[in-house]
Formats: structure tokens, sequence, C-alpha cells
């Protein structure tokens, strides 16, 4: 969003993502059990320009903006932006695009 004033363009092939945490209750109030929210997905905020392999070759990102992603249980560094929280992951480091 245009309010961020300061915008953090990842490295490399480093992804910037937003985690989504799952609401512990439901709408009714019923309390979920703690495995349920321990499914580790969050939104791609940016994403950086690549790499380029040996022979200089363009390798894009596997992910872009937007996408929802499934990430590891451990790992990625956690960034403050304006008080939101984010974690930067390299893009090997994403398990999977979380599709509808």
């Amino acid at each position: 969003s245009s309010a961020m004033a300061r915008r953090l363009v990842p490295a490399l092939n480093r992804v910037l993502v937003e985690k989504i945490v799952p609401p512990s209750k439901t709408s009714a109030g019923i309390l979920l059990p703690e495995k349920s929210s321990k499914l580790n997905s969050g939104k791609v905020v940016a994403v950086g320009p690549g790499l380029r392999d040996k022979e200089g070759n363009h390798i894009p990102p596997a992910v872009k903006e937007g996408d929802a992603v499934l990430l590891p249980e451990y790992g990625g560094t956690q960034v403050k932006i304006e008080e939101k929280e984010y974690h930067l992951y390299r893009g090997e480091d994403i398990l999977g695009i979380l599709l509808d």
C-alpha cells in the first residue's frame, strides 16, 4: 500500500511475506485445536528480481506479489516495516503456492 513510507525490495531471489495468522476461534466462538492454526501460510508482499545462473541467464522468481504461499515451519528473517511484521525468505525456502 502507498501508506508504507518505506518499501523493502528483496534482493536476488528473496521473497517478502506477510504471514497469514488464522483465527484461533471460529466466528461462532468455538476454539479451534492448536494444530489447525499451525498451517504456515503467508501472502507475498514483494519479490526480488531473481537470480542469474553461471551462464548469466536470468532465473525469474518462482512466486509473484499477491501469491498465497506455504512457508516452512522454521526459518525466514523477521522484518519490521512501519510497525508491521513481515518475514523474508529465500525463494527456494517457499514450499508451494496455495491456489483457491
